[in-house]
């Protein structure tokens, strides 16, 4: 399946609690169970005013699916190219 960046931008995301943390993944995690493996969720990057997230999709419209079963906001979506690393630069 390709690999997905989504980030959500929601403001003071960087100061939510444990408990709020919890709750977005939970719901996220309900969601995801109900849409049949078309959809997976990798991990998060929490940040300041925004949470960027990996998610693995059968296409974007599974992944905004999911957004709006889950009431979770959209900024972008970016279908990921290629993943590099430092191991990419070495010779070959």
């Amino acid at each position: 399946m390709p690999r997905y960046l989504i980030e959500r931008e929601i403001p003071g995301a960087g100061r939510m609690t444990a408990d709020e943390l919890h709750a977005i993944s939970a719901k996220s995690n309900q969601v995801l169970a109900g849409m049949a493996g078309r959809a997976q969720w990798v991990h998060s990057y929490v940040t300041d005013d925004a949470i960027t997230c990996v998610y693995l999709a059968e296409n974007a419209d599974a992944v905004r699916e999911h957004a709006d079963c889950g009431g979770f906001p959209v900024t972008t979506i970016r279908e990921v190219a290629a993943v590099i690393d430092p191991a990419t630069g070495e010779p070959g």
